[in-house]
């Protein structure tokens, strides 16, 4: 089981990045993966997640209306767009995976995921 995270890079405030976890060694159907983010010095945050066998999707309050986590088109892929950058969505950015059912409640709890990969990093500059 591999997931690898891309797509992050250097934005200014306002910009949009998208990235993408490609996962490998199992398919995503009947799984959730969230992404998650830590800035410096700050606890590992969930942002996002959608769970595959009904699509239902939590976001945390700070990045609603701005990010939309996606299947992507291609396969084994979930795409998390980000747009409206602010400096404070400046983190690493990591993808997961928990095979195993997930409740909505515990969607963006990172001991629910058994595998995560490796971190793509977002710079908003202000």
């Amino acid at each position: 089981v591999q997931l690898q995270a891309s797509g992050g890079g250097l934005v200014q405030t306002g910009g949009s990045l998208r990235l993408s976890c490609l996962a490998s060694g199992f398919s995503i159907g009947y799984t959730a993966i969230a992404w998650f983010r830590q800035a410096p010095g700050k606890e590992r945050e969930g942002v996002s997640c959608i769970r595959t066998r009904d699509s239902s999707t939590k976001y945390t309050d700070s990045v609603k209306g701005r990010f939309t986590i996606s299947r992507g088109n291609a396969k084994n892929t979930v795409c998390l767009q980000m747009n409206s950058l602010k400096p404070e969505d400046t983190a690493v950015y990591f993808c997961a995976v928990s095979r195993s059912g997930i409740i909505t409640s515990s969607m963006l709890n990172p001991n629910m995921y058994d595998y995560w990969g490796q971190g793509t990093l977002v710079t908003v500059s202000s």
